[in-house]
Order: structure tokens, then C-alpha cells, then sequence
């Protein structure tokens, strides 16, 4: 055990990925082994296990795969969604979708990412594009 070596040093992964929200830039990790893209952030590839992650911009376009409704008392705020989108690039990730009632969202529809804020944080929302509306 004495030739381990660190798979990182200085920031992790979630760290990275925070900074690059605060900057208003969505990225994802790319494994240079399996060439597959992972979200959630992390050291290691979750397809192959290699550490040779890399980070790419995403390209922001997906499609819902399920989604929910949080209901809430008018005095703790308005209903919203928790919905589970898959990425263009392959992974899924939850997220909530904005500028649309959580009742009028489908599974299926197109949406494209933003950086926003959710609960005064830089987080990816989803829109639903042009073309998911009827």
C-alpha cells in the first residue's frame, strides 16, 4: 500500500462542479477510458472505475423521464416539481423545471438547462423547449 497515490488534490469533485455553477457554466464529468459522461460528481468513472474523469460543458438538452409534485400550505410557498431528467450526454439527474406549472409537465417532454437558483444556490433548471409545448 505504500505506492498509493492520491486520485486528487485541492478541490474535489462536488467542489468543481459547485464553482462551475457560481460561474454560470453546467458541466459534467467524461471518462477518457470508457468515454461514457457520469453525473453525479465523483473521483472515480461509476461505468468502468477509472479515475481518468475529465470535465466537459454540457449540453444542456434532455428529456424527462419522471417527474413529482411537492404540494405545500400557501404559507410555506407555492407548489414545484422534482423531476428526473435524462441528459443528452446519458446520465440523469433531478432537477426541477421552471417557468411551467408542475401539473402541465410530461414525461417525454424536451428541456434544455440553465443555471439558476434554487433556495439561493446556483443549481441546473430545466426549461421545456419550444417544441414540448402544445
Amino acid at each position: 500500500m505504500g505506492n498509493d497515490v492520491a486520485l486528487f488534490s485541492g478541490d474535489g469533485p462536488y467542489a468543481k462542479y459547485q464553482q462551475a455553477l457560481s460561474a454560470g457554466e453546467f458541466r459534467i464529468q467524461k471518462c477518457t477510458s470508457c468515454g461514457k459522461h457520469v453525473y453525479y460528481p465523483r473521483v472515480l468513472c461509476n461505468h468502468c472505475g477509472s479515475p481518468q474523469l475529465v470535465w466537459v460543458k454540457a449540453s444542456g438538452k434532455g428529456i424527462i423521464y419522471s417527474t413529482s409534485i411537492v404540494r405545500q400550505k400557501p404559507e410555506h410557498g407555492s407548489d414545484y416539481n422534482v423531476t428526473l431528467v435524462d441528459l443528452e450526454e446519458g446520465p440523469r439527474m433531478m432537477t426541477r423545471i421552471i417557468d411551467i406549472a408542475p401539473e402541465e409537465i410530461r414525461i417525454g417532454m424536451p428541456v434544455e438547462g440553465v443555471v439558476g437558483d434554487v433556495e439561493g444556490q446556483p443549481a441546473v433548471v430545466f426549461r421545456v423547449t419550444d417544441g414540448g409545448r402544445n
